[in-house]
């Protein structure tokens, strides 16, 4: 690969502070499981449901907005190995919408939460309902485009990224495990200072198979995401 590859600028590189096995990106890439298909397009009137016993809540952004934005800044860690420090989120702490729409900051042992293109990530409701996760409307003080998960995007700074759903559509709590969309792959609690990256494998086994793959995935997100010259898409299951 030469220095004049476009692959080069999706390569991280060894840096101080980071956790273990983690290597520091140039930029956030657009990152994806299954990164040739496209991103869902942007609902008219986005919502996010919370369901729980059987009911339904569905809010939209108006409803969110009531709860008060919150500015964070936040490192982002991707299980492939890849970081990058101090982003800038705005949004709603999801505990203080979820006290709020269902009365208990307890209400079953799992979660999930889905996106719009039919990804989830599971999680122990501790987990999900930290002080720090925030259901993010705007990333860098702008507000989230399709490439970073808009309108809506879960961010959880002290997991892999796969659980930062992007183009969250509901939250779902579960008094029963959830089968995960992603196999093994998904470490049901995934916390970035245990290395909990892989529910079986080892992460010395995972670290350069994951590095390696890291500027493919990432240049067939970015082609994913501009095939259409007006950014809107509508395939489904972008991923991460």
């Amino acid at each position: 690969m030469s220095e004049r590859s476009p692959l080069l600028r999706y390569w991280p590189r060894r840096a101080d502070g980071l956790p273990p096995g983690q290597r520091l990106a140039p930029a956030m890439p657009r990152f994806s499981d299954s990164p040739k298909r496209w991103a869902p397009a942007a609902p008219d009137r986005p919502t996010l449901t919370i369901s729980h016993d059987g009911v339904d809540h569905v809010l939209d952004l108006d409803d969110l907005e009531r709860f008060g934005a919150v500015d964070t800044s936040a490192d982002f860690h991707c299980v492939t190995t890849w970081s990058v420090q101090g982003l800038r989120w705005r949004g709603v702490r999801l505990r203080e919408v979820v006290d709020h729409v269902l009365g208990t900051l307890s209400p079953s042992p799992f979660a999930r939460a889905v996106a719009a293109d039919r990804a989830a990530a599971r999680f122990v409701t501790e987990d999900l309902l930290a002080d720090d996760v925030l259901v993010a409307t705007h990333l860098g003080g702008e507000p989230l485009t399709l490439r970073h998960g808009a309108p809506l995007r879960l961010v959880c700074p002290r997991q892999y990224a796969y659980k930062s759903a992007k183009h969250l559509v509901a939250i779902e709590f579960l008094d029963e495990l959830p089968d995960s969309a992603y196999g093994p792959k998904e470490h049901l609690r995934a916390r970035v200072d245990r290395e909990e990256r892989h529910e079986r494998l080892p992460n010395w086994l995972l670290r350069w198979p994951y590095r390696v793959a890291i500027p493919i995935t990432a240049r067939w997100a970015d082609r994913a995401l501009a095939e259409r010259p007006d950014g809107v898409a509508v395939r489904t299951r972008a991923g991460r």
